[in-house]
């Protein structure tokens, strides 16, 4: 185990977070108006009576949106994690595709699958993790490795967990996770003030874009989806997002 310079983690901080910011306007020039209503339901807002263009835009923009960042930033804190149990325990990106983190501490073997935040899951993509680690423990048993030496972790770069040990494996979330990687229990804490770097430039930056967005989809809708009045279309709405193309001759299975 070598010490942890947080200059080198503050360094790489300042180098590379602007590939996450860069990433979030770039997502936003990527959007479309008519991709993301089919994504969304259009029943809901008639139910809570939003009577407003502009309204619906921004609601399903801004959950388009808050879903994108997670991901961006779940993948930019993964590499942060990365590099930082490189400097301290010679890490690397795990070999196996199941898994994004292998590394030895203290003579045992660790797998890690990095998430985000604690609650990433549904039953089956849990059921996938539990198959990942089960298949490389027995590959590790059965080519002559050590298994009894080995550990897995599901490893989230925040929240907690009370019940970290799931018997085949461990979740260590925010404090916890970021002290296996690096032996340092403060490291939570000290990689918060790097990644405000230039925060307030960046995000200046990114509301151009987004408030321009948001005017352009709210023209193209009020054009496509409201009547002559400026009220809304709901049949045409809802005909869009819903609608088979092909509506007649259908037989459905009575079996």
């Amino acid at each position: 185990m070598k010490p942890l310079d947080l200059n080198i983690v503050k360094k790489y901080v300042s180098e590379n977070i602007g590939l996450f910011h860069e990433k979030r306007i770039k997502g936003l020039d990527n959007l479309k108006l008519k991709r993301v209503l089919q994504r969304k339901n259009p029943y809901l807002f008639k139910t809570k009576n939003v009577l407003n263009a502009g309204e619906i835009i921004k609601s399903i923009v801004d959950a388009t949106i808050s879903s994108n960042e997670e991901t961006l930033f779940g993948d930019w804190l993964e590499g942060l994690a990365i590099f930082i149990n490189e400097q301290v325990f010679d890490g690397r990106k795990a070999s196996d595709p199941g898994m994004d983190l292998e590394f030895v501490r203290d003579g045992i073997r660790y797998f890690v699958a990095i998430k985000s935040g604690p609650h990433w899951s549904n039953s089956g993509q849990l059921k996938n993790l539990r198959a990942d680690f089960a298949r490389i423990k027995k590959t590790l048993g059965t080519s002559g490795g050590k298994a009894g030496n080995v550990v897995f972790v599901n490893g989230c770069c925040y929240g907690r967990d009370g019940s970290p040990d799931k018997i085949e494996y461990q979740k260590l979330c925010g404090q916890s996770f970021w002290e296996l990687i690096s032996g340092d229990p403060d490291l939570y804490l000290n990689i918060i003030e790097p990644l405000g770097q230039d925060a307030l430039k960046r995000n200046l930056e990114f509301m151009e874009s987004y408030e321009a967005m948001i005017n352009k989809f709210t023209l193209e809708f009020a054009k496509e989806f409201c009547h002559p009045n400026g009220a809304i279309d709901w049949d045409k709405l809802v005909k869009f997002n819903s609608q088979e193309k092909i509506t007649t001759g259908r037989k459905f299975s009575t079996s």
